[in-house]
């Protein structure tokens, strides 16, 4: 409440009515699957198109390296030719893939993640300086250490290794005690007289340090004048540990040379460059069901599936060309629990008879998934020829396209399937009859109209949910109405806020009725919004509860359109 404390005239803001909502998003998929290279520990990596991808996660994979665990590069093409715009993908490795590494002296480079792509990363340095100066004066101890003076000492600082220099050679290396002013003590004395009080000095210490290249192919890193003092900012490894391409362990090296055994084995090297090795990316042995369900480790060390609990925006998902039943109960599993993404299920290649997929379908039941076959035919740019791969990424790129030029009430079939020159299997009608109405939703090749997703059911035996698009609207009704209305918390709980709530929601109702994603006359047949003390009871209140009842009718699609024709006979009067 505010104060008025002295005459005039006050102006207040107030929010009395409702708050527009924004609409969540639909359309933001999730891929788990093989790839090339990329992160397999952390958050999910943001791509936006497949060249990003393949910037990211690498190309295409080798049938021969990796079988039937090779599509999900094909899948992300796949969705993003279909109409998908931006995906979140986690790359998962066997379990005995390897990262790349190399260990020189007191330092370790390791390639940022399992793979033999780490086999290629080169590791070029240069000699460099951070400071550097003459000697004017060397002063003994009675002990016999020796102090230096330096024309300039703003260069050293304690912990620094120093290269004395004669003429353009290196005939010593020390490390730096302390520095007091412009006079320097080291940890051993150098032998030779470094006293040159020259115009032009041919004696100097050097501050050592290096100039470092990481290259991956394209992809190249510089770190210039990094330091081998661990208490410095410029310190190998603190430096280092931005890098995309590698980590480094470092603790800090008894002198300059032992950053590389190069200049170890000849102090007067300029420049030196080594390659990592032992990279590889793995067996089919160590490919199971566990490495592509993930491992829950703490937030930031989730792995594969359960990687995507640290996401909210994701609301498709999918594990290409991964059929086992494990995975895919695991996936519609965390779809169920977060209430906020759909999954689409993939059968294996090699089911053609009917009875082989409804045997598939029968161990799952999901009002949060939706399993399509037959496989796609594509042609492989990396084989040069055509190949198939499953329709997951394909649909997941149809669900995105859908939404963005219908609306998410729409059912996401009778869609064309673009990029698809042919199927693994051709199904006719007869045997659709069979799977249809089990949830098993077929891409089939229509005479004239190329091939088309046919099908939009879940797993579900639920009758209510057993149309995708009326899911996935009611997921996108919960997420809208839960993302807009935190404003609410905390508010005083009386009629006030009812109202505003219920307002606030109602507009958000109102605009979905008139768009055409709930069905109805007038806006009471489409949806009705109730909170007060019809929803509320006084302990309720007293708890700090606000219930709020909603009721919407869906639009439903048409999924059969039967026409009923008969003769009328011509008027004989």
């Amino acid at each position: 409440m505010a104060e008025y404390l002295s005459p005039g005239v006050y102006v207040e803001e107030f929010e009395s009515g409702l708050r527009p909502m924004e609409g969540v998003g639909t359309s933001t998929a999730g891929f788990v699957g093989m790839a090339e290279k990329g992160n397999v520990i952390g958050t999910p990596e943001f791509v936006s198109s497949f060249a990003d991808f393949t910037r990211k996660f690498g190309g295409y994979l080798s049938e021969s390296t990796y079988g039937s665990y090779r599509y999900l590069a094909y899948s992300v093409e796949q969705f993003f030719a279909n109409g998908g715009t931006r995906c979140y993908v986690m790359r998962v490795v066997p379990a005995d893939a390897k990262e790349a590494s190399l260990e020189l002296g007191t330092i370790k480079f390791t390639a940022k993640n399992p793979g033999k792509w780490g086999n290629e990363i080169v590791i070029a340095a240069a000699k460099s300086n951070r400071g550097k100066s003459a000697v004017v004066e060397t002063i003994e101890g009675a002990d016999g250490s020796k102090t230096y003076k330096l024309a300039n000492a703003s260069g050293f600082a304690a912990g620094d290794t120093v290269e004395a220099v004669v003429n353009g050679k290196v005939v010593a290396c020390a490390k730096v005690e302390s520095v007091q002013g412009n006079e320097i003590t080291l940890n051993a004395a150098i032998k030779e007289d470094l006293v040159d009080k020259n115009v032009v000095a041919k004696k100097l210490l050097y501050v050592t340090a290096a100039d470092l290249e990481i290259r991956y192919k394209d992809n190249v890193e510089t770190y210039e004048k990094v330091s081998f003092n661990e208490a410095s900012a410029d310190f190998i490894g603190k430096v280092l540990s931005k890098s995309q391409i590698v980590e480094v362990e470092a603790s800090e090296p008894a002198e300059a040379a032992a950053l590389f055994n190069v200049f170890a084995a000849n102090p007067d090297a300029k420049s030196a460059q080594v390659r990592l090795a032992g990279g590889c990316d793995g067996s089919a042995k160590g490919i199971t069901d566990d490495i592509f369900m993930g491992k829950d480790n703490g937030p930031g060390k989730r792995t594969g599936l359960a990687a995507f609990v640290e996401i909210n925006n994701v609301s498709i998902m999918a594990i290409p060309g991964v059929t086992s039943p494990a995975v895919q109960l695991a996936l519609c599993a965390q779809c169920s629990n977060l209430g906020s993404r759909f999954a689409v299920l993939d059968l294996p290649l090699d089911v053609t008879r009917p009875q082989d997929a409804l045997a598939c379908r029968e161990k799952l039941d999901s009002d949060y998934a939706a399993m399509y076959h037959p496989w796609i035919q594509i042609y492989d740019a990396l084989n040069k020829k055509p190949a198939y791969i499953p329709p997951s990424g394909a649909v997941c790129g149809i669900y995105a396209r859908t939404d963005v030029e219908r609306g998410v009430h729409k059912a996401p079939a009778n869609e064309v399937v673009y990029n698809a020159i042919g199927l693994s299997c051709l199904y006719n009608k007869a045997e659709q009859d069979v799977l249809n109405p089990a949830g098993v939703n077929l891409i089939r090749a229509l005479p004239g109209q190329g091939i088309r997703v046919w099908g939009a059911r879940t797993v579900s035996s639920n009758s209510l949910w057993k149309y995708v698009n009326v899911r996935r609207l009611f997921i996108y009704l919960e997420e809208t109405i839960k993302a807009n209305t935190s404003w609410a918390v905390f508010e005083p709980n009386d009629t006030f806020l009812w109202t505003r709530v219920r307002s606030t929601i109602s507009s958000f109702l109102r605009d979905m009725w008139r768009s055409g994603a709930l069905v109805g006359e007038s806006e009471t047949q489409a949806f009705f919004v109730n909170v007060g003390r019809d929803t509320m009871s006084q302990s309720d209140i007293l708890n700090g509860r606000l219930i709020c009842e909603i009721g919407v009718a869906p639009s439903r699609p048409a999924e059969f359109v039967i026409f009923r024709i008969t003769q009328l006979m011509e008027d004989e009067g």
